[in-house]
Order: C-alpha cells, then sequence, then structure tokens
C-alpha cells in the first residue's frame, strides 16, 4: 500500500516500543513449537523460494496448497455486496470455533470505481477516501492481486487448521469495501483474529516488511483501547514468524528496525473492535523485494509466515 493512499498518510515520528529484539524473540519464542504444528499439517515452502527457506519436513506440500501463478481473478458481481466470502467452518483442527477474518488489501477494480472509492468516510478521528487502488511493481504487477492471492493461501493453511476464515473481499464486487466496512466485517463476524495484507509503494531501496498495530485511540466511532493490548500480540507473533518462515527483513525505511508501527491514522484500525494488524509484506517498488513478492513460491512462505503467527495467537 502506498504512503499516498487515504489509509496511508505520512506517519507520524514515533519509535515503538520494541526494538528488532521484539521480533527476534516473537521469532524463537511463540512461533517455535506451533510454527512445527502448521508445517507437520500443511506442509512448508516450495522448493523454488526465495532467500530464508525453511526446511521443517522433507516432502514438499500438496499442489492444492495454494493457487498458482497464473490463477485469474473471480469476475466481479454488478453492484457491491455486504457478505464478505467465507469457508465453512472448521470441523476439526487446533482452531476449530476460531473465527479468522482476512482482509486484502485494495480490490482489483478499484481503478475503474474513482468517484466511488474517493468518497470520504468517517474513521472516527477524521473522514478519509473509502479506499485507494493500492501500488504496483515496476512492471505492473498489483497489490491487489499480491493480497488476493496470498488471502487465498492463507485460507488454505488455516482452514486445515480448523478455522472459519472469512475474507472481506474475494474480487466479488465491483469495488472496495470501505474502510469502514473492512473494519465493521471483522467486527461482525466477531473475529479472533483480523490481518490485512498489503505491500507498500516506497521509493527504491527501501526494503523490508513492517507489521502495523492500532494506537489507543478514543474519539468518535472509534475506540480501540480495549483491542490494543491483543494486537499487539498477535502483531508480535505474525512479524516473528514472518521472519523465521520468509527470511525477509524487519523494514530499513521504518520502524526502527524493529518491524512494528504504531498508527492512529488508520481506518481499518481505529474502527476495529477485535484483535487486529496490518502487514506491509515489502515494498513493491524497490526491485530486489518486487522480485520476491512477484514468485509464487516465496508469496506462499509469506501465507505461511503470518498463518503461523495467527495460530500462535490464538492457541496463546
Amino acid at each position: 500500500m502506498s504512503y499516498a493512499g487515504p489509509d496511508f498518510e505520512p506517519p507520524q515520528n514515533r519509535r515503538p516500543r520494541r526494538g528488532p529484539l521484539t521480533v527476534a524473540l516473537a521469532a524463537l519464542v511463540p512461533g517455535a513449537l506451533l510454527g512445527w504444528l502448521v508445517y507437520e499439517t500443511v506442509g512448508g515452502p516450495g522448493d523454488d523460494g526465495g532467500p530464508g527457506q525453511a526446511t521443517v519436513r522433507s516432502s514438499p506440500p500438496a499442489a492444492s496448497s495454494a493457487p498458482s501463478d497464473d490463477a485469474k481473478e473471480p469476475s466481479a458481481s454488478p453492484e457491491p455486496t455486504d457478505t464478505p466470502s467465507a469457508s465453512a467452518p472448521g470441523a476439526t483442527g487446533p482452531l476449530k470455533g476460531k473465527v479468522v477474518v482476512i482482509d486484502p488489501g485494495h480490490n482489483p477494480g478499484n481503478f475503474q470505481h474513482a468517484t466511488e472509492i474517493n468518497r470520504k468516510v468517517d474513521i472516527g478521528t477524521n473522514s478519509k477516501e473509502c479506499d485507494t487502488t493500492g501500488t504496483s511493481t515496476n512492471d505492473g504487477y498489483t497489490e491487489a492481486k499480491f493480497t488476493l492471492d496470498v488471502a487465498h493461501r492463507m485460507r488454505t493453511l488455516l482452514e486445515k487448521q480448523g478455522a472459519t476464515v472469512k475474507l472481506t473481499q474475494d474480487a466479488d464486487r465491483p469495488y472496495g469495501p470501505c474502510v469502514d466496512e473492512r473494519a465493521r466485517i471483522g467486527n461482525e463476524a466477531k473475529a479472533d483474529a483480523v490481518v490485512s495484507i498489503h505491500a507498500d509503494g516506497s521509493g527504491a531501496g527501501n526494503r523490508g516488511f513492517h507489521v502495523i498495530l492500532p494506537g489507543s485511540v478514543d474519539a468518535g466511532a472509534a475506540d480501540t483501547r480495549a483491542i490494543v493490548g491483543p494486537s499487539r500480540d498477535l502483531g508480535e507473533r505474525v512479524a516473528g514468524r514472518f521472519v523465521a518462515v520468509t527470511g525477509s527483513a524487519p523494514s530499513n525505511y521504518i520502524g526502527d528496525g524493529g518491524g512494528l508501527v504504531t498508527r492512529k491514522d488508520l481506518g481499518g484500525l481505529n474502527l476495529s473492535t477485535v484483535p487486529k494488524v496490518f502487514i506491509e509484506c515489502g515494498n513493491m517498488r524497490d526491485s530486489k523485494d518486487a522480485a520476491l513478492l512477484t514468485s509464487g513460491a516465496w508469496r506462499q512462505k509469506a501465507a505461511q509466515g503470518i498463518s503461523e503467527g495467527i495460530v500462535s495467537f490464538l492457541r496463546g
């Protein structure tokens, strides 16, 4: 997601409460046992991945565990719908009874609906545009396509753990949902965890991932005070497992090297009443990060790392 978008105005300079050690500890401590559990259940990443490949089991993952690189986007319906894409409740597995909402940032059709996505919505602290088109690599691979692909892979992994998984959008609507509706979908689902998937559009040379945590906000329709603590726990675990599985380093341009950033200007976080974080998986405008983001094998690792973080959070 580019910082030029409505949910990404330039952040205020803040020092996260935890530094690089946070990510390292999160990667080693909560993820070790739970990471093994997920890998034993769904298998590790493919053998053709990029740097930092984790090998946990000798057999490769099933071919059906993730969509192919050439999978086509589903066609959009003529009008927006308020019903998110959802899986059937998981029958078995350690996450039975848990609800996870995955929020794929942006919608492939947003660029065709400038009027609709530019309308202002209330995010508690102020008003912002409904949504943005997102960013893309220099070769035209869009953030919207990336986020949806990772979301599909995560859904497969988490359903195998028994979770009920809902997507805020599955390219099944012409545009959106708006940032306030994205938050509302997680709230109404009474989600145990929500993760919003993004990729950044920063300058060349800026590399790495960062996880965005909600700040303490109590203004208008926004009150995040009850979710700040659990959201930080979720974010630390996601960041830790993301490092362990993908081998990617925390951002070198935001977050003081710790991979964690706190924000109070994002509607998707401000309006959430359930634990929620954003993850910027890399910078699409940097050629080295772009090479990872456009790799199906690396996207499988990204989905694996994020999912392991969610599993760790939900199992405590």
